[in-house]
């Protein structure tokens, strides 16, 4: 998948947004919600929202769609967001990161998804974190967030009680814990190209190595950027972020590193197969190559022998004998038993001189 992002144009102020072509009008979803309730109340405008937020509740507002600029613009008002933390949320895709700003905290994470066609799409999701508030900005509605909504009618887990950082945590994770289907998924594939490779070595094979390749460099090129955003979190102390919620982070930290060494394995595991399988196809080439260089090599004497008794001579020895037909053919069959033979003792036939070939051991 060739990289593209939505940026203005050269000398462009700061600030300036790139609005994606066919993106949506934004669908404002606001959640509050404290120990003991939860409330989802529907947005028509952004000027509803200040007539929402409450002292003693959390608020969430997801924002799904970047089509209308204005809606987008007032959200940073009421928010109080700079217009380059509101350039990193709407021109996409950004590196994953973290960065404080005055009064809240920007957070940039990628998530991979594959499509019904195999092909590995890799949005992005902008978290503002403030003191009771938590913004999401999300160029399409990806459907990711749906257990954390869960978590929160059901009430499980601290979740309620705890602010805006530990809700942001939740969401982060669940956007780390959706790269192992898909790693896990390209490893299997590879395992089973593995297997191919060494047995039957299909045509296809190798475009299909090339396609596992193709994927893996596309999750390690937003794989390795999100390792990096959660150790920031872990590491960096953020008035945003609690103790606690570090803490939590970390176990995040674990699964991305964890995901970006299965995701280096397994690429290494993609390039040695590739090498492995034009290896052997340059071995089965050399095979064929040295079956017909034998054969030739056998009928060389022999149409040598057949190109003299072939001439037109009139007075050629041996055309009068009554055997000489007989005594040419068994001398062919005697030269063509002779190198076969020496052939073998040289190990170019059959197997190796004084010894089987070597058994795959099983599970080799």
């Amino acid at each position: 998948m060739a990289f593209h992002k939505d940026h203005p144009l050269p000398g462009s102020r700061p600030g300036t947004l790139v609005i994606p072509e066919g993106s949506p009008p934004p669908k404002i979803h606001l959640v509050r919600y404290a120990a003991d309730r939860v409330e989802s109340v529907p947005v028509a405008h952004p000027d509803e929202i200040p007539a929402m937020l409450r002292s003693d509740e959390v608020t969430w507002v997801d924002v799904q769609g970047f089509g209308d600029e204005e809606v987008l613009r007032t959200l940073a008002r009421i928010f109080g967001l700079s217009p380059l933390a509101l350039e990193d949320a709407v021109n996409a895709p950004q590196r994953a990161k973290s960065e404080p700003y005055d009064g809240y905290q920007l957070v940039i994470s990628r998530v991979p998804q594959l499509d019904d066609e195999g092909v590995i799409r890799t949005p992005q999701v902008c978290f503002v974190i403030g003191p009771r508030f938590l913004l999401t900005f999300q160029k399409d509605r990806l459907g990711l967030f749906e257990p954390v909504r869960e978590r929160l009618r059901s009430g499980i887990g601290p979740i309620r009680e705890s602010g805006p950082d530990y809700l942001a945590y939740a969401l982060i994770d669940t956007m780390v814990d959706l790269y192992y289907p898909i790693v896990e998924s390209l490893s299997q594939k590879l395992d089973d190209l593995e297997d191919d490779v060494l047995d039957e070595m299909s045509p296809g094979s190798l475009g299909e190595i090339h396609q596992l390749r193709r994927q893996l460099v596309i999750l390690r090129r937003i794989g390795w950027p999100q390792r990096e955003m959660v150790s920031a979190l872990v590491r960096e102390r953020s008035p945003f972020l609690s103790d606690t919620v570090r803490n939590y982070l970390r176990d995040t930290q674990d699964h991305m590193a964890q995901i970006a060494e299965l995701i280096d394995s397994t690429r290494d595991l993609a390039t040695g197969l590739s090498d492995v399988f034009v290896s052997n196809l340059g071995h089965r080439t050399n095979e064929i190559m040295k079956v017909l260089t034998l054969m030739a090599s056998i009928f060389i004497p022999l149409t040598f022998l057949a190109g003299i008794y072939g001439m037109n001579f009139e007075y050629m020895p041996e055309l009068r004998e009554r055997w000489g037909y007989f005594l040419v053919l068994g001398v062919m069959v005697l030269v063509a038993l002779g190198m076969v033979l020496y052939f073998r003792r040289r190990g170019w036939m059959g197997s190796p001189p004084g010894g089987r070939k070597p058994r795959r051991r099983p599970g080799s």
